[in-house]
């Protein structure tokens, strides 16, 4: 304890002397009224928080908000009352009048909502602050918060046309849920992991444009209009909890360069092919770290279930395609493997990453390729000694992306992902058809991946996500409203009698 209190205290002494030079600096320029800045918060850490757990202390995390427009989740600190975060937050193009409001959470596994320990708010102006914890009813003291913000005048010419732009750092989290993998009766952790990256810079390519869902899609209509959409959504939205919950067994970090993106992105894991080692010494989500990836790892490990039966593929590129969206509330880039069997009796792969969303920034699939394709490529060559490409696309029934905005999305993924040739094509271009079955015919062919691994799949008497997620979404999913056509999964059934695509 003494020295979590000690190490805080260093690290507040340190960020008030940069603070008051900073804020020096920031008076000696004429910027009286409103105007436009470029913030960098320094989350630092709390102290004094409640005991909230019978068992342990508490296991807090925090969720920051600049006006309703952008938000920032940080990393699990596991039984503690005194966690150090040192996690920064980059904004551009911010109203300097702004308000940042931080809600603190203890973190309760295994239940849908978490407790609320207390939150605050606080002014953008640059300098350090100490901020009092409290409860909104009580207004009672639950410990105290430190950060750190440095401001500059933004000089991007557009920045009134786009504010509150993220850019930074690239974080990253990897989902991985030992309950879905037993509900679905597997033994590769990656085909029930979910993945979610805070790409920067995604308004200053997309604007405020945005993919409604599409209302002339048969599966959509089934999520977003009718009488029984209510209970479809309730799944979904339950699944989506499931899948992306955070705790303390995620692996969280931050991205610093292209050979971390490689080992993310490519392999999905770091050091093991289950992707989390232990490495409780490093702070997670530590921002300022020299060790890229490794430096955000969780500190707790994860069963290695693969262990029994490795391949000899294990630490190779998996030849995959996977799902993805990004999503319009944080923009962050969330995907699976497009095969993960918790897809089985879902009505939209698409809708369950993005949490059932009226419409998201752009969905749809991609897919790594050595340059030249798969068909191209041999074993027999390292990977580290190839040349990276990712194909991706708008293929996606529920959202149904713009083509147009395919330009924009290849230039995003370069700004975020540099060291990857990207291609972005139509769902129905032909390079894109070829490409995608040349990956699969690879893995199948050569990495003994399986038929079934290509497409969600149950077996008969096995319990699906969407059967346990029902159970979690409120009252009986399958008790529908007068009129309505049936359980959720009659619904999908009758969908993909008609040849609808659940995407």
């Amino acid at each position: 304890m003494s020295q979590l209190v000690g190490s805080l205290q260093n690290a507040m002494s340190r960020a008030k002397t940069e603070a008051k030079d900073a804020a020096a600096a920031f008076k000696t320029d004429d910027h009286g009224g409103h105007h436009l800045v470029d913030l960098t918060i320094k989350f630092i850490g709390a102290s004094g928080l409640p005991k909230m757990d019978v068992v342990g202390s508490a296991d807090p995390y925090f969720v920051a908000n600049l006006d309703d427009k952008l938000s920032f989740v940080s990393t699990v600190k596991p039984d503690t009352l005194s966690p150090v975060w040192n996690e920064l937050w980059k904004i551009k193009n911010v109203p300097n009048t702004a308000t940042l409001t931080v809600e603190v959470n203890d973190k309760d596994v295994g239940n849908i909502t978490d407790d609320h320990i207390g939150k605050f708010s606080t002014s953008v102006s640059p300098g350090a602050k100490e901020c009092t914890i409290e409860t909104v009813s009580f207004r009672k003291n639950r410990g105290t918060f430190w950060l750190n913000i440095e401001s500059t005048p933004s000089t991007d010419p557009k920045a009134e046309r786009r504010q509150y732009v993220f850019d930074g750092p690239i974080r990253f989290s990897r989902h991985f849920s030992p309950t879905v993998g037993l509900l679905t009766n597997l033994n590769d952790a990656r085909l029930y992991s979910t993945w979610k990256i805070y790409i920067k810079g995604v308004r200053m390519f997309f604007g405020d444009t945005v993919q409604h869902w599409n209302r002339n899609y048969k599966a959509a209509q089934t999520i977003f209009q009718g009488p029984a959409s209510i209970a479809v959504r309730s799944t979904i939205q339950a699944g989506h909890r499931m899948l992306y919950a955070r705790s303390t067994a995620n692996a969280f970090g931050v991205i610093d360069g292209p050979e971390d993106i490689f080992r993310l992105l490519l392999h999905g894991s770091v050091g093991n092919p289950i992707g989390i080692g232990n490495n409780s010494s490093v702070p997670s989500g530590s921002a300022g770290h020299s060790g890229g990836l490794l430096s955000g790892l969780a500190p707790l490990p994860l069963p290695n279930i693969n262990a029994s039966s490795p391949t000899p593929f294990a630490h190779r590129v998996k030849p995959a395609v996977y799902t993805y969206v990004i999503a319009v509330e944080d923009d962050s880039f969330r995907f699976s493997e497009t095969g993960a069997a918790f897809f089985v009796d879902f009505a939209s792969k698409h809708a369950l990453h993005a949490n059932c969303a009226q419409a998201v920034r752009y969905s749809g699939e991609f897919h790594p390729r050595p340059a030249g394709g798969w068909e191209n490529f041999s074993d027999d060559t390292p990977d580290d000694a190839v040349q990276w490409e990712l194909v991706i696309d708008n293929n996606s029934g529920t959202y149904s992306p713009d083509p147009l905005m395919l330009p924009d999305l290849k230039e995003l993924l370069e700004y975020n992902f540099p060291g990857f040739t990207i291609y972005a094509w139509d769902r129905e271009d032909p390079r894109l058809v070829h490409s995608r079955e040349a990956c699969r015919a690879y893995a199948l062919d050569k990495r003994g991946v399986r038929q079934d691994e290509l497409q969600p799949h149950a077996v008969p008497g096995q319990q699906t996500l969407s059967q346990s997620a029902r159970t979690q979404s409120g009252p009986d999913a399958s008790e529908q409203p007068h009129g309505a056509a049936g359980t959720t999964g009659d619904i999908y059934r009758h969908l993909e009698e008609f040849g609808v695509c659940l995407c």
